[in-house]
């Protein structure tokens, strides 16, 4: 049975992707020139690129929300698996991109934010929108768009070890973690583990032995930014769990086949 589509709030929606937009770009509004030029720790990617990136991520919702469709919107798990496929020339964009001055990508930064404000004030909301390959409903679409901007973030954290990390906004955390807990559930469908991330999720997945009552008999838990490391490929299954990032126990809580959800 696949999972139930939960209800959409759309003032957390634009609560999560506005407030993680703003401080994201408030602490990259503090680094140095040669922080903007150093190998972040997506490989492949400087810090400026990470930041031409977070300024696409946010272009894309004005665009999407005045586009509304009917048709039939896809499974998020298909539209997501396309997604990942582009994920070469996603990198190749925001690398040219990243060659623009730091005043210049934070200019960029300012403007699509406002856009996508704009956008995200207008009401009522669509139930499907044309996303870039396909249509897709508002809310998974607008979902994802948090999930970019919160794990991105934290990209730039761990690219800059040195410096205080930028927030990871508490609204924005839960709906990554909910929509990557969700994602896990649609790709391994079942009852038989209980993924939690508290404070914000808790899923039932992996087919096997239905639990019905008492304690599952295979939990797996984990922090937001564990699950959101995990759920990305930025962390690998065994280190999370040798290091007790991730507490795994029962026979079935090995999720590392179905990890990561998205490279």
């Amino acid at each position: 049975m696949p999972p139930t589509k939960r209800r959409v709030d759309q003032a957390r929606l634009r609560e999560g992707i506005l407030a993680q937009a703003d401080a994201t770009i408030a602490w990259l509004g503090e680094l140095t020139h040669d922080d903007w030029l150093r190998r972040s720790a997506l490989p492949g990617w400087t810090v400026a690129a990470l930041a031409a990136h977070h300024a696409e991520i946010l272009r894309g919702i004005a665009p999407a929300m005045a586009d509304p469709t009917g048709e039939a919107p896809q499974p998020v798990d298909a539209y997501l698996s396309d997604v990942v496929a582009a994920s070469t020339t996603v990198q190749e964009r925001e690398t040219a991109a990243g060659t623009h001055a730091p005043e210049q990508l934070l200019a960029t930064l300012r403007v699509e934010r406002d856009a996508a404000a704009a956008a995200l004030a207008t009401t009522p909301w669509p139930v499907a929108v044309r996303a870039p390959r396909g249509p897709l409903r508002t809310a998974d679409f607008l979902a994802y768009r948090a999930v970019e901007l919160a794990v991105h973030t934290d990209d730039l954290a761990r690219s800059l070890p040195d410096r205080p990390p930028p927030r990871i906004e508490s609204a924005a955390a839960r709906i990554a973690a909910t929509a990557l807990a969700d994602l896990l559930a649609a790709r391994a469908p079942g009852r038989s583990v209980e993924l939690r991330v508290p404070p914000y999720v808790a899923v039932q997945c992996v087919a096997g032995p239905r639990h019905t009552r008492g304690t599952p008999p295979n939990v797996v838990e984990a922090d937001p930014p564990t699950w959101l490391r995990l759920a990305t490929g930025r962390l690998a299954w065994t280190d999370a769990v040798r290091t007790g990032q991730v507490r795994a126990s029962g026979e079935r809580s090995d999720l590392s086949a179905h990890l990561p959800l998205l490279g």
